[in-house]
């Protein structure tokens, strides 16, 4: 080995040592500070029973490991039954973390007590990331802030408005980007699904978020779907800026997003002081003219962006997840593909030629959003949630101190068996009537809390299914070598590795 790589290697070794020992004293730091405060309050109070396993990394390995075979809640129903049927303490991506979750009480506690005992946190990759505007004082302010600007722009009214838009695209970017890859009578042709689904929620959300052109503005949508990749690559990996690593380009990579998108707020404002675009209603423009109630302030650029990007990489690949997942049921259930077939057939029938989609349309839609909560019951888009404690409470007789980062896991609720019954089957029939019972189904998380783009997302993924079984029949790809057939894993959002090779036909 020459001297400059033997240099290199020792450099690297000492920074990983160096890292490691900083996080071991911060950790021994948090639990003196826990004992601290717990003789402050008067007597030793008892902490969660669990593991912070390895100095820095924690349980985080064991964490992916699960979700890699396929089988997340495996993790937390392990320690649930090690230690505690409803809390347990861990350590994941290099914070000490108390679980609540897995149970409809726990989600009910930690979601009913938003902003009273607990708040939204986020890890230290994603504020890395996402960074606070610089006229906001912390990361709280910056979530009050956005909760509530996000309503005004994603409320049912707003999505009512593009409705429209969202049934015009979806019809074309089928004929230009999917027709292509049917299959024949003669021909049968083989195609990998989860990239034209990426490539569509991404142009939506462009288009529908910035009203980018997504026929004319061809490589900058590239150029910034490569760096959104990027980003969505680190934005959950170990928080280590160093060169090379995943964290470190995708700090690179969003900061030229926001550069970009600080370029089109610029344009857009021009454009709306100059009244040129009195017919756009798209997002950017509403966050431009939104202004608080109690101050009549407008929104920083800088803010806006933050927002924006947080957007597109919320919405982006949780739909991507979502949809695909939706079209691996639907070859694998043909029952399923079939009476979701009819039901948007009789929708088609009540339609004119070129008349578009409608609300009404899409509460007709009953038994295809049964199967896309089915969908997300198994393979939900989003693993959980962090939370931190504001104050010092007690938890099914634990001791939890404020400053705590708290974890809930919506996949350990949904294979509850107390609530799902049989959890691995596919039934979209669950969901029929009043469906589960409150808290037991929570991929949008719940309360206060509630993800402010869930009619959002829902009028997207339906308007999807509408197009797609009305234009195609799909039909299972079946491998030669039987080791090669698909799987879904979690890393730690839900992932088909061989992206979903199957048969598309024209109807």
């Amino acid at each position: 080995m020459d001297p400059m790589t033997m240099l290199s290697v020792s450099i690297l070794f000492y920074f990983i040592l160096l890292v490691i020992s900083l996080c071991s004293i911060r950790a021994f730091l948090w639990r003196r500070k826990i004992t601290t405060t717990q003789s402050a309050a008067g007597g030793i109070k008892q902490l969660p029973p669990g593991s912070s396993g390895w100095p820095f990394i924690g349980e985080t390995i064991e964490f992916y490991r699960a979700g890699l075979v396929g089988v997340p809640e495996k993790f937390f129903f392990d320690r649930f039954r090690k230690y505690s049927s409803q809390v347990f303490k861990t350590s994941l991506l290099g914070e000490t973390v108390i679980v609540i979750g897995g149970t409809a009480s726990g989600n009910k506690f930690l979601f009913s007590n938003e902003g009273k005992l607990v708040n939204a946190w986020y890890p230290p990759s994603v504020r890395k990331l996402i960074p606070i505007s610089s006229h906001l004082s912390n990361e709280q302010d910056y979530l009050k802030a956005a909760r509530k600007a996000y309503p005004k722009f994603l409320s049912q009214e707003a999505v009512k408005s593009y409705i429209g838009i969202m049934d015009s695209m979806t019809k074309r970017h089928f004929e230009t980007h999917w027709d292509k890859y049917t299959s024949t009578k003669e021909e049968m042709v083989t195609t990998t699904i989860h990239p034209l689904v990426k490539n569509y929620s991404f142009l939506m959300a462009c288009r529908l978020l910035l009203s980018m052109d997504v026929e004319q503005e061809t490589h900058r949508l590239n150029e910034l779907q490569k760096l959104f990749v990027i980003v969505l690559n680190g934005i959950l990996s170990i928080p280590i800026d160093f060169p090379g690593t995943p964290f470190n380009l995708a700090i690179k990579a969003s900061i030229l997003i926001k550069k970009q998108i600080t370029t089109m707020i610029k344009e857009r404002k021009l454009r709306l002081l100059s009244h040129e675009n009195k017919s756009e209603r798209d997002l950017l423009s509403l966050m431009i003219m939104f202004s608080e109630e109690e101050s009549g302030k407008f929104m920083e650029e800088k803010f806006i962006a933050d927002m924006i990007m947080g957007l597109i990489i919320a919405g982006h690949d949780s739909t991507t997840s979502v949809m695909t997942m939706v079209m691996k049921y639907l070859v694998d259930f043909p029952n399923v593909y079939d009476q979701v077939l009819r039901e948007q057939t009789e929708i088609a029938k009540s339609k004119g030629t070129e008349e578009l989609l409608t609300w009404s349309d899409i509460q007709k839609m009953k038994y295809s959003w049964n199967v896309v909560c089915e969908v997300m019951r198994l393979a939900p888009p989003g693993p959980g949630g962090f939370k931190q404690a504001l104050e010092d409470f007690t938890y099914a007789g634990y001791f939890i101190p404020k400053g705590c980062k708290l974890y809930w896991s919506s996949i350990a609720t949904h294979k509850n068996p107390d609530y799902f019954p049989d959890p691995e089957k596919f039934d979209p029939w669950r969901f029929q009537g009043g469906g589960p019972a409150p808290f037991t189904f929570v991929p949008f998380s719940g309360g206060p809390g509630t993800c402010s783009g869930k009619e959002y997302v829902r009028v997207q993924i339906l308007v999807f299914i509408h197009h797609l079984v009305k234009r195609y029949k799909l039909e299972k790809s079946i491998p030669s070598n039987p080791k090669e057939e698909e799987k879904l894993i979690f890393k730690p959002f839900p992932t088909l590795t061989k992206g979903l090779p199957i048969c598309i036909r024209a109807h």
